[in-house]
């Protein structure tokens, strides 16, 4: 087994201060299969109250509100996960394994992972990579997904920033340049498109020198997880050309992007914004401290320690004088101010 400790760092930049930001974040790690999240923490600058739900299909989601005018919104989130070895995975199935599948799906509730979605559908350029692979129901399930994954990643070049969180997989498809949730979305459609039940899976990715990673480090993850009879659902990352294995951590299950990203929110004003993230991951052999030192950009520390340390305690002493204050001036007939910082 292996310890993973995660610092995931998020901080918007508004060009003019805003009255208002409403945010959702999925970034706390699952606890399923052969992981367990031990520890989680989400901190938010400027503060505010953060509440928690898990959804539908087991994701852990926090949200918050921030009705104060401010000029930037950082948010820290810290877990601390175990993940065990998976059983390895045959080089193929049987061929009876196609109508195996289709018995199951028949009997299950797989059609929310078997129908077109946002990001991963059908379109003529699909279609015309599925001919291109040869993507058609032959030999057996997991001969095929094998394939296909790596099909995907010697016919599409890794490019960071080469699309966008919205772009359709056309885009990538005609450019043959995507990051990994493109890779995703490709390979989610073209195996739904072969009646096999396919999911996307947000996280992170630990970079062993072993693995021939081409993805990002310092960024989130994305993945595909595909359900076959006798092994359930595998884990296949196409930018990498690996099987998910010890090393992906999963935060979120999904549709598509468009269920599961890492933060989605809004906010209320006009102005324009930037988006910096830094993701890292260190593994442990055994469980490290919950305190330790961990390494960060230097230009984040100071946004860091403001989102992080504890807010200072107010003097129940302090507090009862300000009340005695406000009571004998409303006794005397003068209005209380409100704090100059304050808004209405």
């Amino acid at each position: 087994m292996k310890f993973y400790s995660i610092r995931h760092m998020t901080r918007f930049e508004y060009d003019r201060p805003i009255n208002e930001s409403l945010m959702e974040v999925r970034i706390h790690p699952r606890t399923d299969t052969n992981q367990r999240c031990f520890t989680f923490s989400l901190s938010v600058s400027p503060r505010c109250r953060v509440f928690s739900y898990r959804d539908y299909i087991g994701n852990n989601v926090h949200h918050f509100n921030i009705p104060g005018r401010h000029g930037e919104l950082m948010i820290v989130g810290r877990a601390l996960v175990e993940l065990q070895e998976l059983a390895d995975i045959p080089a193929a199935l049987p061929q009876s394994t196609w109508q195996e599948l289709d018995d199951i799906v028949s009997d299950g509730d797989y059609w929310e992972m078997l129908l077109p979605s946002k990001f991963a559908k059908s379109t003529p350029a699909l279609l015309k990579l599925a001919a291109e692979f040869g993507a058609v129901r032959r030999d057996d399930p997991l001969t095929v997904l094998r394939e296909i994954n790596t099909r995907l990643h010697d016919a599409i070049a890794y490019v960071p920033r080469s699309t966008r969180v919205d772009s359709p997989i056309d885009e990538a498809l005609e450019s043959r340049a995507g990051v990994c949730q493109d890779f995703s979305h490709i390979m989610i459609a073209l195996v739904r498109h072969l009646g096999i039940p396919c999911r996307y899976v947000s996280g992170y990715l630990y970079h062993r020198p072993t693995d021939n990673v081409r993805s990002t480090a310092s960024a989130t993850h994305a993945w595909v997880d595909a359900f076959l009879p006798r092994l359930g659902w595998v884990g296949f990352d196409p930018t990498n050309d690996l099987l998910a294995h010890e090393c992906h951590i999963r935060t979120a299950l999904g549709r598509d992007y468009d269920d599961v990203p890492p933060n989605r929110g809004v906010y209320r004003g006009i102005t324009s914004s930037e988006l910096r993230v830094n993701v890292q991951v260190t593994a442990h052999d055994t469980p490290p401290e919950t305190d330790e030192e961990w390494p960060m950009p230097e230009d984040w520390s100071v946004h860091v320690e403001r989102t992080i340390d504890p807010l200072p305690l107010a003097s129940p002493i302090l507090h009862l004088q300000q009340i005695e204050q406000q009571q004998q001036l409303r006794a005397k007939g003068h209005g209380v101010k409100a704090p100059a910082d304050s808004q209405s």
